[in-house]
């Protein structure tokens, strides 16, 4: 494996936002999320859960409500706006004002044709959803107290309200009230949900889940599932499940089955009861085969239902997902700095450099808008950096990235292009804009590199594509063949210009810029197989680096583990173990080369951030400190949702 110098940084404390909303789209199992800080973040359930987009939050954009239309995502906030978003340039795309104070709920009918809101002035109001737009159509009967929770009948006709002691029930044609079912005194009804059979199912500040006859406004049952709050409530496609979480941070779930062998008649029963969370349950999805869950605790859960998947298979593994799929730590490797990214300020840091006095790290603060500044490090040995700001007409985007001789700065914009500008000490000048093929997606990651023989190239990833241009001559070098699954991680090999590129899926692929196709070797790891161990692993590989050492060793890691993939090693058989490095260490010699191979595995980690490699061939190692975040946050308790 080699022997390194390691710098251990352990003191990058970042800490996730609670999450507060999310909905979920089944016809692109697409999963939104979006967090007390504003943050939006999208998951693609169908690509191993991968956290493919994220949208930064904004200050006073307090959202409490997500809602999908189609493939288009809307939100609704105390700040009394309904915000769409483009998903493909990853920032709002407008906003609406509702005029009726905050709002704390939002639908759509199944048509998807109208938008309705519930707001703090007793008004659930409609809009219409237009092809750029949405346009206010009316309000419908004023109520005395705050909508909390709607929920519109699957014939688009009916829709109910969740509000302080009751369930008003609307005509969605006339705007009328029709009739309200009444709930106990002081109840807040946190959440409904309108059935094809007219049962209305509310979850409750009391703690209950009760079942209604929409028709009659009569009650059927009640299940008493909590002594605090039931939060939210979810309903299977096929309305034949519902999950409630509470602010016990239980998940309950109801199915709609006979209660015993010998009934017929079916009726909502309480089978199973999930503890995965310390805290508030805020939000739930219920997926086709899988409990869906976040709340106070920062974590999305994925519960896999096992009535509904293969036992004993990566499909039935539960998950939980807490930092972000994206790598939050940048290293400048000539200068030994570290760049850690806060969701309202930067740190930078100088690796083995401290003067005792705790004063070896910069702030930056970032505002609400885009503000672009870049760091220039005079020299070397030099102890202090100079901040420069870019222009604003340069409408730079969502992601950056330097050229290794720091003269060009690559920036993500509109459409998936990327904006190449020319920099030094005094000024910036823009170069041109790389433009990818038309109707192709948004640009996931890029990178770039200069140790390419025939040019300076710079990669772009445009969701499953990977397209490679060439940063002087600014033209299309090739576009590496299209693979199904997104690119979690790029890098060019600074000796061989060979491509490597890892996937959510955790397949590994090496492609020859000089000779525009796969390695010998990437066609041998295909043919062969990657070990079953390595792609069961769920959490996906943020970042590839390379020793300038040992051209064949390929550096990558995930949250949990860094690898050194020795491509001059055999590829490990399946019934290989992928030992632990320490643990190999351990076993006598004759073991230890019986169990030799190209994987070299350490997982003596904990949240790793980032694993890159300086020039003097020291790794950098930064980890998350294990702090235990569930300390951070305020014991459960009764949820008051109301002071604000």
């Amino acid at each position: 494996m080699g022997e390194f110098k390691v710098h251990r940084v352990r003191f990058f404390d970042y800490m996730p936002s609670a999450i507060r909303a999310m909905a979920f789209n089944s016809h692109t199992e697409r999963l939104a999320l979006v967090r007390a800080d504003g943050a939006l973040e999208i998951f693609n359930f169908a690509d191993h859960y991968f956290q493919e987009k994220v949208i930064p939050g904004q200050d006073g954009r307090a959202v409490e409500a997500l809602c999908w239309v189609g493939q288009r995502l809307f939100s609704a906030g105390l700040n009394g706006e309904i915000t769409e978003y483009d998903l493909e340039n990853l920032r709002p795309r407008y906003t609406v004002e509702a005029y009726g104070g905050p709002i704390w709920t939002i639908g759509s009918n199944k048509q998807g044709t109208l938008l309705m809101v519930g707001c703090e002035d007793g008004t659930v109001k409609m809009f219409e959803i237009l092809k750029e737009r949405i346009q206010f159509q009316r309000n419908l009967e004023r109520q005395k107290g705050r909508i909390v929770s709607l929920s519109w009948h699957p014939s688009g006709t009916l829709i109910a309200a969740g509000m302080m002691d009751m369930i008003r029930i609307f005509n969605a044609e006339t705007g009328k009230e029709m009739q309200h079912d009444p709930e106990s005194r002081e109840v807040v009804v946190w959440s409904v949900a309108f059935l094809s059979d007219y049962t209305i199912i509310s979850g409750d500040s009391a703690g209950k889940v009760q079942i209604w006859d929409g028709l009659t406004g009569t009650l059927v049952r009640t299940h008493l599932v909590t002594k605090w709050d039931v939060l939210c409530l979810s309903v299977s496609q096929d309305e034949s499940s519902l999950i409630a979480g509470t602010s016990e941070g239980t998940v309950v779930q109801f199915q709609f089955i006979s209660s015993t062998v010998d009934q017929q008649e079916e009726e909502w029963v309480r089978t199973r009861t999930f503890k995965n969370h310390s805290h508030d349950v805020r939000a739930l999805a219920h997926t086709e085969t899988a409990v869906v869950s976040g709340g106070m605790d920062t974590q999305l859960v994925v519960r896999p239902l096992l009535d509904k998947v293969e036992k004993n298979t990566q499909e039935s593994a539960m998950r939980k997902i807490a930092l972000p799929h994206r790598s939050l730590v940048c290293c400048a490797k000539k200068a030994g700095l570290l760049l850690f990214q806060f969701p309202d300020h930067l740190e930078v840091w100088r690796v083995g450099e401290s003067d005792g006095h705790g004063e070896e790290n910069t702030h930056t603060h970032t505002h609400t808008h885009t503000h672009t500044h870049y760091l220039i490090l005079p020299s070397p040995s030099s102890s202090s950096l100079q901040v420069s700001k870019l222009p604003k007409d340069l409408c730079l985007g969502h992601q950056l990235c330097f050229s290794s001789d720091s003269t060009k700065l690559f920036a993500s914009s509109r459409h998936s292009s990327v904006i190449v500008v020319a920099l030094n000490q005094l000024e910036c000048k823009y170069l041109h804009t790389l433009k990818p093929k038309s109707g192709e997606s948004r640009l996931a990651l890029f990178f770039s590199s200069s140790y390419f023989q025939l040019d300076k190239l710079s990669i772009v990833a445009i969701e499953t594509t990977v397209t490679i241009y060439g940063s002087v001559c600014l033209q299309l070098h090739c576009t590496v063949p299209i693979y199904s699954s997104c690119p979690t991680a790029i890098a060019i090999h600074p000796t061989t210009s060979h491509l490597v590129v890892v996937h959510a899926d955790q397949q590994i692929f090496e492609y020859s810029l000089v000779q525009k196709e796969y390695t010998e070797w990437s066609r041998k790891l295909q043919k062969q197989g990657l070990h079953s161990l390595w792609l069961e692993r769920d959490t996906p590989v943020t970042h590839v680096t390379f020793s300038l050492k040992n051209p064949a060793h390929i550096i990558l890691h995930d949250m949990f583990m860094f690898c050194i993939i020795d491509q001059s090693l055999p590829l490990p058989e399946s019934k290989t173990l992928l030992y632990n490095q320490m643990t190999l260490r351990s076993l006598p010699e004759q073991e230890r080369i019986r169990h030799s191979h190209a994987f070299k595995i350490c997982k003596n980690f904990k949240h790793v951030m980032c694993v890159s490699l300086l020039e003097d061939h020291s790794l950098v190692v930064v980890e998350r400190p294990l702090l235990d975040m569930m300390s951070q946050l305020p014991a459960p308790v009764r949820q008051k949702k109301f002071a604000t």
